[in-house]
């Protein structure tokens, strides 16, 4: 399930130590997440395709949001495919479209548990790129959920930075071009509420696994003022411990 979010997941003393100290502090209210590790992690599996990484990376997320949660965290966001994903093999990109498929109607399935636990789902990115289905089920699940209050999962998909401010200023072009704006009401406050994420707070942490030292062209903007771990561990390995950690 996408947000089993009542699971009695059975916890080591360790677990519910960390979590004690942790909560006494500052919490991150955001956090963003680059999921690195997918593919190398197939491989080292010895893996048939880098699918089945691909799924064990998203049962990884579903752990992660549960973890979040239980700490306190109000909003997550992933960096679920970059648009230079579509570059990789038509074999690859069939799968992680047949996977989001399936992961999109599961959420759909599970609306009683969404509605339960007060979850908002919002996508960002230059969705066109997505098949029409995907779209459409994307657009059921934002309508579903955008009442809800306890907690806000971002998917940022066919997504990059530099895209997504390309079609904010696209946007205030054509603002500017029918006599709304004008070019002195050009602002960073203007800019943000161009952006995908324009209901959403900016970051306060970004973690990125795989051992990258990049932020490949995510949340370029958001990101300017967070704090930035780089984990060396590959994404479905990340746990517990390194979650508690940062």
């Amino acid at each position: 399930m996408w947000f089993d979010l009542n699971v009695n997941e059975k916890k080591t003393w360790w677990h519910s130590l960390a979590k004690y100290f942790l909560t006494l502090g500052p919490i991150p209210e955001h956090i963003a997440f680059i999921m690195d590790g997918n593919r190398r992690y197939a491989r080292r599996q010895r893996y048939s395709s880098f699918a089945e990484g691909h799924r064990k990376g998203f049962d990884k997320l579903t752990k992660v949001m549960q973890w979040c949660r239980e700490f306190g965290v109000k909003e997550v966001t992933v960096y679920a495919l970059s648009l230079e994903n579509f570059k990789r093999s038509r074999t690859e990109v069939d799968d992680l479209m047949t996977l989001f498929e399936h992961k999109l109607l599961q959420l759909l399935d599970e609306r009683d548990k969404l509605t339960e636990n007060g979850i908002r789902i919002q996508f960002f990115g230059n969705l066109k790129h997505l098949p029409r289905k995907l779209q459409q089920y994307m657009a059921k699940i934002e309508l579903l959920t955008r009442e809800h209050n306890s907690g806000t999962v971002n998917v940022c998909i066919a997504y990059t930075s530099q895209d997504e401010l390309r079609r904010a200023f696209v946007t205030i072009a054509h603002g500017i071009q029918k006599g709304l704006l004008t070019t002195t009401d050009i602002n960073e406050c203007l800019i943000s509420r161009c952006l995908d994420s324009r209901f959403s707070r900016d970051p306060d942490l970004l973690i990125r696994t795989s051992g990258e030292t990049r932020l490949s062209d995510f949340l370029l903007w958001q990101c300017s003022k967070c704090q930035i771990y780089f984990d060396g561990v590959l994404w479905p390995n990340f746990d517990y411990w390194n979650l508690s950690a940062k």
